[in-house]
């Protein structure tokens, strides 16, 4: 008999799943890769990275940290998968997307409570159920969602950077660092491509020029009557940033502090950092260079950038349309729907962002499902965490202003003495106190179930 169905392979259902079955429960979980694919994905794996393939900072006293650290004290599997397959990244979680997702994957496949089927879920179960289908979710099931909600999805367009061949790279000009010297290696974990002046606005020119690819789900989205059309601020694409200032790029993801190019002793105009891709390092994505111009012009237009005049792409950048609910009224802090208990929703479809945020909610998600199954009530964490202040703004924002949000101490309540600490204690601060509440919540909640 099945205690429970997890909608989506993805990273919050992978974890949601594996935390279910960890509590005892009976666990049907629900992909519809390699059957029915999503535009993005390039495979039937579970937890497939289909942007970046960094995880953000591993740094404790960064916001990122201070959700990896909880992650980790509540015990994630997909954090102990993403560690297994780390790559250099300087201060941050970057992996081997393919070894990962085969982690997960084999995981998930050796669990005796966990079984993958293999097909699309058109509607929303009766049964106990955690809804994870992701951004990509299918027409169908988004139907269903709406309505049972009564409430039309909001949509926004979200985009994949290039990733390139390491040995198409020229290294005559490109050269390896990390910001401020902070990396791993020796060498520095990132390939740097430095601009002078004219090479950068040569660039800016080229890209405000280029050729994009109409994005037919906006007029579908708008003649259905549904908000659509904007993106998210934290996945910009690189021309769309342009359009903001010739200089936007260069203050944005193009910026050169904290590297100097060994050639000249300087620092560049601007710079493009390369981050390695896979474990054996023969691939490296543009990092922060999502964008969603036609393929060609891709080819011609980045190979402007220095050090890539013959760069071969192993994928190009495209844009995807990402769905998310009204979680405001649709979800309590448990991650609840607010019109029934046995119905969970986790992921980049409650409007959490970042990798990190997908699966720590797919954890909670998770635990409180098998809670509610054992009879006990769910767990509501404190808002000083800082998976608990996620939950907290995706169920209280404002549903006018309502955009995705990834961990960030803005969400957190404020210090008793925040104006006494500088910016690097106040983040250590904040790391502090959200370790001890959560442990503090967890220690309560072990000494009642006793």
């Amino acid at each position: 008999m099945t205690d429970l169905i997890v909608i989506g392979g993805g990273l919050a259902g992978s974890e949601a799943a594996w935390q279910a079955a960890q509590h005892g429960l009976d666990v049907r979980l629900f992909e519809m890769r390699p059957a029915q694919q999503t535009g993005a994905h390039q495979t039937q794996e579970l937890a497939e990275l289909v942007c970046s393939n960094s995880l953000g900072s591993n740094l404790p006293d960064r916001a990122s940290g201070v959700l990896k650290n909880e992650t980790r004290l509540l015990g994630s599997m997909l954090l102990e998968c993403a560690e297994k397959a780390a790559l250099p990244a300087g201060g941050a979680l970057a992996v081997d997307r393919e070894l990962f997702a085969r982690l997960v994957t084999e995981r998930i496949e050796s669990h005796p409570n966990i079984e993958i089927i293999r097909e699309e879920v058109k509607e929303i179960p009766s049964s106990p159920a955690i809804i994870a289908s992701g951004p990509l979710t299918s027409p169908s099931l988004s139907k269903s969602i709406a309505a049972l909600s009564g409430e039309e999805h909001l949509f926004f367009f979200d985009a994949i950077a290039p990733v390139i061949h390491a040995e198409s790279i020229n290294m005559e000009i490109a050269f390896r660092a990390s910001r401020y010297g902070s990396g791993e290696q020796e060498e520095g974990d990132y390939i740097n491509c430095p601009f002078t002046k004219d090479e950068y606005y040569a660039f800016v020119d080229a890209l405000l020029h280029a050729e994009r690819i109409e994005l037919r789900s906006f007029e579908d989205a708008i003649k259905s009557g549904v908000k659509a059309g904007h993106f998210f601020e934290g996945c910009l694409p690189i021309e769309t940033i342009a359009e903001r200032g010739l200089d936007s790029l260069a203050f944005g993801p193009m910026r050169p502090v904290g590297l100097r190019d060994p050639r000249t002793g300087r620092r560049p105009y601007a710079v493009v950092q390369l981050r390695q891709d896979n474990l054996a390092g023969s691939l490296y994505n543009l990092v922060g260079f999502q964008t969603n111009l036609k393929f060609p012009e891709q080819k011609r237009v980045l190979r402007m950038i220095p050090g890539l005049e013959n760069a071969e792409f192993m994928r190009y950048g495209q844009m995807h349309r990402n769905t998310f609910i009204a979680s405001p009224k649709l979800l309590r802090p448990t991650l609840q729907h607010i019109a029934r208990d046995n119905l969970f929703f986790a992921g980049q479809i409650t409007g959490v962002e970042g990798y990190m945020g997908n699966i720590a909610t797919g954890l909670l998600a998770g635990i409180n499902a098998a809670r509610l199954h054992h009879g006990e009530g769910p767990l509501t964490l404190p808002q000083t965490t800082m998976l608990g202040a996620l939950c907290h703004y995706v169920t209280h924002a404002d549903l006018k202003d309502f955009q995705p949000m990834k961990a960030n101490f803005g969400i957190l309540p404020p210090l008793a003495s925040a104006s006494k600490i500088g910016k690097r204690e106040r983040g250590k601060a904040y790391a502090e106190r959200s370790l001890a509440d959560l442990e503090s919540a967890l220690g309560f909640l072990h000494s009642y179930e006793k």
